[in-house]
């Protein structure tokens, strides 16, 4: 099996499919993002064609939002599917969000959070968009204490109760939005049918992948992520191979070339980030060049696949400059190949 040339296909990394921002990101179900520019990126380079302008034209009319789901961290969704993934995931992002802040002394009682909802219902109403700061500070003028920990409190919680969303940036800083304001209300699904649509987008896009996979990527407990694939099970082919039953879905394409593909891939991107295993497309003894233990992903170089070195823009002026550094010293790449990549990327942000 050919691990990497299918996920390279279904991730789009190879032949994209889509134009526009939503259909790629509702194809690819959930995409982390940590860094904000550096997912706009992610999304860009898995379309036929695009600049960070289209990239953010699609944030900015709510097509796509950045929100907190499925696990206690930022992703993308489409508008289309905020709703029914927080009602998946809402109740286990807050336990794990409760958890953290009663061994850091930073609780806030339920009755503080309900006055917070309120508030935010009052100043955002009217399809205003406001950064953090703004809201900290109509926080702080009411008397609640608005630090740093404490906004992130409020504003992750009230994501998952369906309060706020991402709104229209405000130049380079991101915004809040009422969600019932920013996207037009959607036929409730069962919980049956979110399992289907959140194993779907995942074995689609993500494929080959196995069980381990599925669970760390949609924060699902065991039982639950079995029964999405159980649900799915006619539009899956499995495969065992190494020891491990992989999952393979009907609508994945599985021929391609591989050869001469490069990539710069950015900061926390699905290829790596979206499997609990990285040893199929590197080494566990570059692990460390590529992650952290606590979590912090590094831009990466691909070629042909596997992960080879790392990339990052240099000091910016007039122009973008570009370097990288290789796993091995050994490392050949087609110089035209490298070139090409980075251009590929200065032009997506130059627009």
């Amino acid at each position: 099996m050919n691990i990497p040339r299918i996920r390279l296909l279904n991730q789009q990394l190879l032949n994209p499919l889509f134009r526009n921002p939503k259909e790629l990101v509702s194809w690819m179900g959930a995409m982390q993002a940590q860094n904000y520019s550096m997912v706009k990126w992610a999304v860009g380079m898995r379309l036929k064609s695009a600049t960070i302008q289209t990239v953010e034209k699609a944030l900015c009319e709510g097509e796509i939002l950045r929100t907190h789901v499925m696990r206690p961290t930022w992703h993308l969704v489409a508008a289309e599917d905020i709703r029914w993934m927080l009602k998946l995931s809402a109740e286990r992002v807050i336990a794990a969000n409760e958890s953290y802040a009663k061994g850091h002394n930073l609780d806030i009682s339920e009755e503080l959070y309900a006055k917070s909802y309120r508030l935010l219902e009052k100043i955002l109403s009217g399809k205003k968009s406001l950064t953090r700061q703004e809201i900290a500070e109509h926080f702080s003028r009411l008397g609640i204490v608005a630090d740093n920990h404490r906004m992130t409190r409020f504003m992750t919680r009230a994501e998952q109760v369906g309060i706020v969303c991402s709104g229209e940036d405000k130049g380079s800083k991101c915004t809040y939005a009422l969600l019932e304001e920013r996207v037009p209300p959607m036929p409730e699904l069962t919980k049956d049918e979110s399992l289907v649509r959140l194993g779907r987008s995942y074995f689609q896009s993500h494929a080959p992948a196995v069980l381990q996979d599925f669970v760390w990527w949609s924060g699902l407990p065991v039982t639950e992520a079995r029964q999405a694939i159980y649900l799915i099970d006619s539009e899956l082919t499995a495969e065992e191979w190494n020891g491990q039953t992989w999952y393979i879905h009907e609508d994945c394409r599985t021929r391609g070339k591989v050869f001469g593909s490069l990539h710069l891939l950015p900061s926390y991107d699905e290829y790596l980030l979206g499997y609990k295993d990285r040893t199929d497309v590197l080494p566990k003894e570059h692990y460390a060049k590529a992650f952290t233990n606590n979590g912090l992903f590094y831009p990466v170089v691909l070629h042909e696949g596997q992960v080879i070195g790392n990339w990052n823009k240099g000091p910016q002026k007039k122009s973008i400059s570009i370097e990288h550094t290789w796993f091995q010293p050994e490392t050949f790449v087609d110089e035209v190949l490298l070139s090409w990549a980075k251009e590929r990327y200065k032009q997506f942000i130059m627009g």
